[in-house]
């Protein structure tokens, strides 16, 4: 499933030439991963506090594109690329709106971590996929 948010880029989140840092990406992925969470019934924030999971990044690639500039309007996509009992590997997407232009395309890599720091080997279960140990393409 699909999770798209949108967002109007604002002066903090650009440099002084107002195009958007490249850090600011990975915290609009971040939101992007959060809502797709949500909207498939899981809230991290409960996670934590009532079970002690965190899912935690462990590996981003992510291609720059296009820069997007001081009150642009960009789409974050986020889908679920692949899994294995112990990640998920979101893909994600950030283009501009009114053009289309994509500005950067990212593959980031979750897993989940237990109180007491071990990894979860059923990611698929927790975030409601399926329960398998198998890669979906």
């Amino acid at each position: 499933m699909e999770n798209k948010i949108e967002y109007k880029v604002q002066y903090a989140d650009t440099d002084a030439y107002g195009v958007v840092w490249h850090g600011t990406y990975l915290r609009w992925m971040e939101a992007g991963r959060v809502e797709w969470l949500f909207q498939n019934g899981i809230r991290i924030d409960e996670m934590a506090r009532d079970f002690g999971i965190v899912m935690p990044v462990v590996e981003i690639n992510i291609k720059y594109k296009y820069p997007a500039k001081l009150m642009n309007n960009v789409v974050v996509s986020t889908v679920v690329k692949s899994f294995t009992c112990a990640s998920v590997t979101f893909e994600q997407v950030i283009k501009i709106k009114e053009t289309g232009k994509i500005c950067t395309i990212a593959e980031v890599k979750a897993t989940a971590l237990d109180r007491e720091g071990k990894v979860m080997r059923d990611m698929a279960g927790l975030i409601g996929l399926k329960n398998t140990a198998e890669t979906i393409s």
